[in-house]
């Protein structure tokens, strides 16, 4: 690509971080986001990075304001602007002991992309100032970490549990849609479903007024999650309530992967500071390289998320069956049959990879939110695990449709992995960060 396209496509992006800038972190969109996400920070501190590390450096720490005294980072950092105080309303986090006392967030996590942020920060920094940097951070990483592994591996198997399919980052992924319909569906889910009333949920939905319904979750599903979000509050997001009787918990495929990276990421922070990972967690992050042999189906040559109470595979597509070639744990020759996949023309290799949900699963749509769009994120962690995997040409070819997808239509949401239309939000922060990254890269 030319360079003076490039610079016209990086420019356009970093525009759109600046105006999405709210002081010590970024939306990532106007109107519909009004708030601090988890991962959509370290997405947009790793593009961050790579001219403004004061910015990207302020977006991390502003996560960490709402921290819990357990260590958990919350997946949302609510705004204290006007009509966004409903959402705190909602969530109650205060009904938690360990939530902070002078900042509202969400009751559970993200998938974590704390450790990749900081590390993509820490490249860019001189020596000095980046074992400064790493020095600030690893308290609060190593807390995080261990709080995944005392709160959500109960078992001690080294797969991480979520409650919430928000939790996972892709909401409405076949796998977690599955689940929800058979282990948390309530009655009045069923009648409203059964008398055709969902309809009326749009009156209440916030993103259906920014984004066209058929580009959003449904309204039972999104019934179904609010429910599961009350069920959640009422057990005052405490963990040991919640799996008390629980038939809804997911060891998440995607969310393991990244947690493994970031374990291998954490150890790099801790060595270039000489630093050393409590013993115990040490084990932990040992544990659950092995374990994601567990979550591995030799039939279909592919990973699987697994329900955590029956320990049975879910065995419904999606691109989480690609990211742990982010992980950067599994056997060559496992890569190998990823990307045989990645390859296959019926299943993720579309004109604009890479489809959220391959192309062959009844669950498929193209503008389907995260049930066949090509999101930008997703693309970044996959091609990064395919080039530590050797896999350069094939990651590249992802790198250069990504930004041309952007170059045609501007860093929306996502966008058709057949013939790149762009869908969901406008200006959307982690897409316009990522492809700076990626020309960066290039």
């Amino acid at each position: 690509m030319d360079t003076e396209i490039k610079k016209t496509i990086e420019d356009s992006c970093k525009t759109v971080l600046q105006e999405n800038w709210r002081e010590n972190f970024t939306i990532p969109a106007e109107g519909l986001y009004p708030h601090q996400w988890l991962w959509d920070s370290c997405f947009v501190a790793i593009g961050k990075s790579n001219y403004n590390t004061k910015e990207a450096q302020l977006e991390i720490k502003n996560l960490l304001r709402g921290q819990w005294a357990n260590g958990m980072l919350p997946h949302m950092i609510f705004s204290d602007h006007g009509l966004h105080k409903r959402d705190r309303n909602i969530w109650q986090s205060w009904r938690n002991a360990h939530s902070p006392d002078d900042v509202s967030t969400s009751g559970f996590t993200q998938p974590p992309m704390m450790a990749q942020a900081v590390v993509s920060i820490g490249e860019k920094l001189k020596v000095q100032e980046r074992r400064s940097w790493y020095q600030d951070m690893f308290p609060a990483l190593v807390a995080y970490h261990e709080w995944m592994y005392a709160e959500r591996d109960p078992h001690d198997e080294g797969l991480i549990l979520l409650i919430h399919p928000w939790e996972s980052g892709l909401d409405n992924s076949p796998p977690w849609v599955n689940q929800l319909h058979m282990h948390s569906k309530p009655w009045w889910v069923s009648l409203v479903e059964k008398t055709r009333l969902d309809k009326a949920v749009l009156l209440f939905r916030r993103d259906t007024q920014h984004v066209p319904p058929g580009q959003r979750l449904n309204n039972i599903d999104a019934l179904l999650y609010y429910s599961v979000l009350q069920r959640l509050k009422r057990k005052n997001w405490d963990i040991d309530a919640i799996l008390n009787r629980s038939h809804f918990a997911v060891e998440d495929l995607a969310f393991n992967s990244i947690l493994i990276r970031a374990n291998t990421l954490l150890r790099e922070i801790a060595k270039t500071i000489g630093h050393k990972i409590p013993d115990e967690l040490s084990e932990n992050m040992k544990k659950s390289e092995d374990a994601l042999d567990k979550l591995w189906d030799a039939y279909y040559n592919q990973y699987f998320p697994r329900n955590f109470v029956t320990h049975k595979l879910i065995k419904e597509p999606s691109i989480s069956t690609l990211l742990p070639l982010y992980s950067g744990a599994v056997t060559k020759e496992r890569a190998a049959e990823l990307v045989k996949k990645l390859e296959d023309k019926k299943l993720f290799d579309t004109k604009y990879p890479i489809a959220s949900v391959p192309l062959s699963s009844e669950s498929y749509k193209e503008l389907g939110y995260w049930r066949g769009p090509t999101w930008i994120n997703t693309n970044w962690l996959i091609a990064d695990g395919l080039k530590r995997y050797g896999y350069h040409d094939e990651a590249n070819r992802i790198i250069e449709s990504s930004i041309k997808l952007v170059e045609a239509s501007g860093p929306y949401e996502y966008f058709s992995a057949k013939n790149g239309a762009p869908a969901g939000a406008r200006n959307f922060s982690w897409t316009a960060s990522l492809i700076v990254d990626f020309i960066n890269r290039m």
